[in-house]
């Protein structure tokens, strides 16, 4: 015999016997032969109940999930010496991995010809995806050293019960007894994250201020609401009769509502961050994830609410966080009531995006001559200010105002310096 993608040879017994048995258990199963050297030619045992005694603890011990019932043991003689013959049955429970390492590269190994590697990030994601056939959140994290100190707090407060049982039953905790990726996304090891940026203008040209917000998604959520506060600032305050009303520059509720559909309807699954804009004019809203398959932006707009990560809505329903499903565009909307300017919902196949007005700013007033400028660049592709002047027979000076106009409203971009200014939509 020789050694193959599924025959491996140990002169005697070695610790990274479970290496072995993991890869074939990950792959297409095999056989690991005991008391045979690299070569194939037979060693032999002393004792080959004590070898296999040790194999039986050690593969027990320190491989998980158990993988005891894919493993058979079986003593043979080869040219008159004791050999002890392991078959490993590919399992059911995919990935498996050396229990004190975790379900990371350097603990999840799968066999490719004749060696034992670690398993890349990518493989391991669809080992998961092909044992549990579940969504994001209920597939195995992998990363299983998980703590809830912000999870155990917001828990706490709401004088609910956080121990073992809760965490199975709401999923944290999957039927393998290993921690999901819903656990992941409310531990303290959250690796998803916030970016949140300040810009000067109405453009994303120069930052004012920027942050990166990381943690439990309590603990996100928590921070950036802290964050945006300190710059919803106080506007011009209104009068109701003679009663003075103060009045922030975005609606709290509208801010509250956003952030919560932007951490609970986010795809998990794509890598990248969710991102959090501030302009002079309005604030952005873009997290990963576009709309479910078979749900329209009408739908959305009517308040149906489709779910993608309903583990994850149900912890914050429970928490009080949110009051009730699919009413977040309804509370956003109804807070600009009244106001020139409404927030606006976008969505592209893997991105949603929320757009809150500042309040009290003045709707857009629409210049005829600004569609004659739009038709010119879907024509040309790219202008110039001559070019403007030219079409509508003014000065320098009025094309010049008339493009940062559009500019500063986002219905064209600029590009270049100096007399290599270019416009584009």
């Amino acid at each position: 015999m020789i050694e193959t993608d599924v025959i491996e040879f140990k002169a005697a017994f070695v610790n990274d016997l479970n290496k072995e048995v993991i890869a074939f258990a990950n792959t297409n199963g095999g056989e690991i032969y005991i008391g045979l050297d690299d070569n194939g030619k037979p060693c032999g045992l002393k004792n080959v109940n004590d070898v296999e005694l040790q194999c039986v603890n050690h593969i027990t011990n320190t491989i998980k999930p158990d993988v005891s019932m894919f493993v058979k043991y079986e003593k043979i003689v080869i040219d008159g010496q004791d050999i002890l013959k392991i078959i490993v049955n590919k399992g059911s429970m995919s990935p498996y991995y050396i229990a004190g390492k975790g379900i990371r590269p350097e603990g999840v190994y799968v066999r490719m010809g004749t060696a034992s590697v670690p398993a890349t990030e990518t493989t391991i994601v669809n080992m998961i995806k092909e044992t549990t056939g579940e969504t994001y959140e209920g597939t195995r994290s992998l990363n299983q050293n998980l703590t809830f100190i912000q999870t155990e707090q917001e828990f706490s407060n709401a004088g609910i019960p956080f121990g073992e049982s809760q965490k199975k039953s709401l999923g944290i905790i999957g039927r393998d007894g290993c921690y999901t990726n819903l656990g992941l996304l409310i531990s303290d090891q959250c690796e998803h994250k916030i970016k949140f940026a300040v810009y000067e203008g109405t453009q994303k040209q120069v930052f004012k201020d920027r942050h990166e917000f990381s943690g439990s998604l309590f603990r996100q959520f928590e921070d950036l609401t802290r964050m945006i506060d300190s710059y919803n600032r106080l506007s011009s305050p209104k009068l109701d009769g003679m009663k003075r009303i103060d009045q922030r520059d975005y609606p709290v509720q509208a801010i509250r509502e956003a952030l919560l559909n932007a951490l609970i309807h986010r795809e998990y699954g794509l890598g990248g961050y969710t991102l959090i804009s501030m302009f002079d004019d309005r604030m952005e809203i873009v997290s990963l994830g576009g709309l479910i398959r078979g749900m329209e932006m009408s739908d959305i707009m009517m308040g149906v609410s489709y779910l993608r990560n309903k583990r994850l809505a149900e912890i914050f329903y429970r928490l009080q966080l949110i009051e009730a499903y699919g009413t977040g565009i309804d509370k956003i909307k109804e807070s600009y009531k009244g106001q020139a300017k409404q927030p606006i919902f976008e969505s592209s196949p893997n991105a949603f995006k929320i757009v809150l007005p500042k309040m009290g700013a003045k709707a857009m007033v629409k210049d005829g001559r600004e569609d004659e400028i739009i038709a010119l660049i879907k024509r040309k592709g790219e202008i110039v200010r001559n070019d403007v002047e030219e079409l509508l027979n003014v000065s320098p000076a009025t094309a010049t105002r008339l493009l940062t106009k559009m500019v500063e409203n986002g219905q064209i971009k600029r590009s270049g310096s100096a007399r290599n200014v270019k416009y584009t939509l």
